[in-house]
Formats: C-alpha cells, sequence, structure tokens
C-alpha cells in the first residue's frame, strides 16, 4: 500500500505562487516516476503537469513549462510543485501521483483556486 497526501493549494490572484507539496508513506527511491496531474472545474480528465523520475529526469506540460517546478526530497519523501505566476486557467483541483509497478497511486488532491 502507498498513501499520497497533497497539501498547500488556496485561493491566489494571478501573478501570484503556491507550492503544493505530496508526502508519501513509504520511501520514494524505489519509485521511477511521480507527478502532478490536474482536473479542471467541469471536466473529467486528469491532465498531466509534471511529472519527475527517480533519476530527476523531469517533465513538463507546455502550458506551465517556465512556470512550475517540480522537485522530489527522497530523504522526506515528497515531491513539491512550485507554481509562480499563477494564471485564472490554473484552477483547478491537483492531484499526486506514484507508478510502482504494476499499480498507480493518487492522492486526494488539493484544490488551487486563481482569480483575477
Amino acid at each position: 500500500q502507498v498513501q499520497l497526501v497533497e497539501s498547500g493549494g488556496g485561493l491566489v490572484q494571478a501573478g501570484g505562487s503556491l507550492n503544493l507539496s505530496c508526502v508519501v508513506s513509504r520511501t520514494i527511491f524505489s519509485i521511477n516516476t511521480m507527478g502532478w496531474y490536474r482536473q479542471a472545474p467541469g471536466k473529467q480528465q486528469r491532465d498531466l503537469v509534471a511529472t519527475i523520475t527517480s533519476g530527476d529526469t523531469t517533465n513538463y506540460a507546455d502550458s506551465v513549462k517556465g512556470r512550475f517546478t517540480i522537485s522530489r526530497d527522497n530523504a522526506k519523501n515528497t515531491v513539491d510543485l512550485q507554481m509562480n505566476n499563477l494564471k485564472p486557467d490554473d484552477t483547478a483541483v491537483y492531484y499526486c501521483h506514484a507508478y510502482l509497478v504494476p499499480f498507480d497511486y493518487w492522492g486526494q488532491g488539493t484544490q488551487v483556486t486563481v482569480s483575477s
């Protein structure tokens, strides 16, 4: 069993910043890929925001590249998402994700709302 708990969401003005944190219930050293996904209001699809591998290789959605930074701290078993220059289109529930073969694990989500 792997449990993921997100925190750090909230309401911010456009142009502001938030840092999301995902705490994992076990060591993440052996988890190949972790990431953040988001689900916009009124939609069922969870879209990829950013991923990071155990070797610190990162991948970002084009819409957030240059504004968001994903990082992992293996000592603390956490994966963070630093979000800068937030836009109203970033409003969504953000979910932490881990892939540990053969299973996908998801957190419960944290709400991010960006107002103009």
